[in-house]
Order: structure tokens, then C-alpha cells, then sequence
């Protein structure tokens, strides 16, 4: 848990709800927060080659300086006890907060930014930070009050063991219980190795079902000892993975899954279950990288 609480802001209600929660988290883990603003230079509307005028720039890095200010003052209102330092710092706000996450423990964003089209359920900075990021980075979707239990998405993955030792962490911080889901079907789980040699293919009635268990069960090894005071549930769904999280996370204070599983396309920095999770999960979401 070393390392400061960062949290990207840009005037928008999601972001000072991403304050929120990002004060709440510093005053947990007994951390620091940064209040982070990036001041990114618009060029959309200028002609090739011509620069913003000396007193529009000034104007900008106030309103920056502004906006920062605001967003330290609430956190600092917020978690009184907690070091809150505030920086405008200059480039695009996915390049500025991916900078950030190489020694933050903990990146925090609004789920939608003050840019991009219409209303897109999850704005571009959110989305790249999650795949992108090099700490985890925890996705607000609106100001909640801390309640119900932390959903965990398990696959046995490395990315997910990362995601588990989070999510044991901060159930532990918070006083949380956890709910472990491994959600899988006949089309994404390896047949077990079957009972008799003679017959290559010949499993008894159950077989992948237990063998899903027993992969959950392994994933989980150890936390008892580990978080004596966390209470974890295990649930197995046989159904597709994104539909079960989605559907857990009704009821979650935050939902938490790696940011790559077993399946997809090598190279790929966040999955098809992180993806969607992030763009349909009723909670903040946090992803976390192996």
C-alpha cells in the first residue's frame, strides 16, 4: 500500500464524485492525495502553425489553478487527516495520469470527462488509464455511500491474482466482505482429464462444473490466513463471465477484475470482461494489472 492516492479532475461532476471517493480511499490506506489536473494545449480550432495568444494561455492555467484549488478544497473537507496537494501539470489528461500511475498505489478517474461526443457510457481517458495505467485504477461512475460487498472476478489468471490480492486489500481496509465470481460456460473451460484412459472423452455428469470449483477454490488459496477478518464468498456461475459480474455488481461497492484474462488476442492491454465490465457495471469498477 505504499505510494499516494491520485485522482485526475477536469470540472466535471464525475470527477469531483472520483474526489470523493479518492479522498475516502487516502484516508484509508493512510496515504497521500494528489489532486491532479492536466492542461492540455487545443489546437482544434487554429489555423496550422499559429499559437494561443500570451493572455489566453494565462487565462487557462487560472481557470486550471482554479479548478485544482476547489477539488483540494472538498478532498481536504472530506478526510481532514489526510496530506492533500493539488498540480496542473501540462499535456493530455490519459499521457499526464499514465505518468502519475508509475508510482501512484492507486489511480482514481470520473467514468466521463468534460470532452468527447455526446454521451458515450464511459469517456476515453477512463478507458485508455484502465488499459494503460501501471497501478490500478479505480473508475467512479457516481457518488455513492460506501455500502454492500466488494465483487471479485476470478479466472486464474495472472492478472487476476493481482486482482484478488486488491480486492482482499481493500476489503480489509474497509471492513468489507468479499463475493469471489468465476463465471464460466462449456465454450471457455478446458475439459478436465477424464476418469478413464480407455475412454479419451468419457467424463462422469458434473466433472467441468467441479473442476471450475476447484480452480476457484485454488485462486483463493491462502486468503483465510491471509484476511482472517474478511469474509469471502465463492460463487461459480455457469454463464458468460461479463453478464455475471455486470449482474453482481448491482449490489457491489465496487467491482474488481484484472485487466487481462485467459482468452483474447495476445498484446492486448485490457480484455473483452474488463472492457465491458467498465462500460456496463452498476458500481465503480477497479482494474487491475498482473
Amino acid at each position: 500500500m505504499s505510494g499516494s492516492v491520485v485522482v485526475g479532475v477536469d470540472g466535471s461532476a464525475s470527477s469531483l464524485d472520483a474526489v470523493a471517493y479518492a479522498a475516502r480511499e487516502a484516508a484509508c490506506r493512510k496515504a497521500t492525495l494528489r489532486v491532479v489536473h492536466a492542461l492540455a494545449r487545443s489546437s482544434a480550432h487554429l489555423p496550422l502553425g499559429a499559437t494561443l495568444p500570451e493572455s489566453t494561455r494565462m487565462r487557462l492555467r487560472t481557470v486550471a489553478g482554479r479548478l485544482v484549488e476547489d477539488a483540494v478544497h472538498e478532498a481536504r473537507a472530506l478526510a481532514p487527516d489526510v496530506d492533500v496537494f493539488g498540480t496542473v501539470l501540462p499535456g493530455g489528461p490519459l499521457s499526464v495520469l499514465d505518468a502519475e500511475s508509475r508510482t501512484a498505489a492507486l489511480v482514481v478517474v470520473g467514468s466521463r470527462g468534460l470532452g468527447g461526443f455526446g454521451a458515450p457510457l464511459l469517456g476515453s481517458t477512463a478507458t485508455g488509464l484502465a488499459a494503460h495505467g501501471r497501478c490500478p485504477v479505480l473508475v467512479v461512475r457516481e457518488r455513492t455511500t460506501p455500502a454492500g460487498p466488494i465483487v471479485l472476478g476470478v479466472d486464474g489468471s495472472p492478472a487476476g491474482a493481482a486482482a484478488v490480492r486488491f480486492a482482499l486489500d481493500e476489503a480489509a481496509l474497509h471492513g468489507a466482505d468479499v463475493v469471489a465470481v468465476h463465471a464460466w460456460t462449456t465454450w471457455n473451460a478446458p475439459m478436465p482429464p477424464p476418469q478413464d484412459p480407455a475412454l479419451p472423452y468419457a467424463n462422469r455428469p458434473g466433472a467441468l462444473a467441479t473442476a471450475e470449483e476447484r480452480l476457484l477454490a485454488e485462486a483463493l488459496a491462502g486468503t483465510c490466513e491471509r484476511y482472517p477478518d474478511v469474509k469471502v464468498e465463492h460463487k461459480v456461475v455457469h454463464g458468460p463471465t461479463r453478464q455475471a459480474l455486470i449482474e453482481a455488481s448491482r449490489s457491489a461497492r465496487l467491482t474488481v477484475v484484472g485487466s487481462r484474462g485467459h482468452g483474447g488476442f495476445t498484446g492486448l492491454r485490457l480484455g473483452s470482461v474488463g472492457h465491458a465490465v467498465l462500460h456496463h457495471a452498476h458500481s465503480p469498477v477497479a482494474v487491475v494489472r498482473g
